[in-house]
């Protein structure tokens, strides 16, 4: 399964369109989204696509997006998504809560570990769980977002111009 990550749009939302076209360029069936959405506009760019999201320290009309995802069918997981996909785990925070981060990553419950929130992209291992931060679509150099491909057990990261 090839799922595209995303994450700190801050309301980028032609940035963020180009990089979902990049994503489905390239094959991806399922977004994610790490939060610090923004606004609904980001929202109307999923639209008719598989996709979830969580919320990020800038998600400030928390119930109007949730509101507004819920008449796109797109799920809102709150501050914490606990996803299945293609038999993998997934966990899905913004990652400005420090706790929870370590908490989730303690219990080595989860094939994947998808964050946001620092604007920089990263791949690492904490034991069995891969740490995914896609980047950003807004005040980040380059632009990026991941692609995670979980047969291959594989991280592509690509610049968003």
């Amino acid at each position: 399964m090839l799922i595209g990550i995303l994450s700190d749009t801050h309301n980028r939302s032609e940035a963020t369109q180009t990089a979902i076209q990049l994503l489905q360029g390239r094959g991806v069936t399922f977004f994610l989204h790490c939060g610090d959405v923004g606004s609904p506009r980001i929202l109307d760019c999923f639209a008719g696509l598989p996709a979830g999201f969580v919320w990020g320290n800038c998600d400030f009309d928390r119930s109007t997006l949730e509101r507004y995802a819920g008449r796109l069918d797109i799920r809102c997981h709150g501050p914490f998504g606990d996803l299945t996909l293609d038999g993998k785990r997934v966990a899905l925070i913004h990652g400005d809560d420090a706790r929870l981060k370590q908490r989730l990553l303690s219990g080595q419950q989860y094939d994947y570990f998808c964050q946001g929130h620092t604007h920089v992209h990263q791949d690492a291992r904490v034991g069995r769980t891969r740490i995914i931060n896609p980047g950003a679509l807004h005040r980040a150099n380059p632009k990026t977002v991941a692609l995670l491909d979980t047969a291959a057990d594989s991280v592509e990261f690509l610049i968003v111009a």
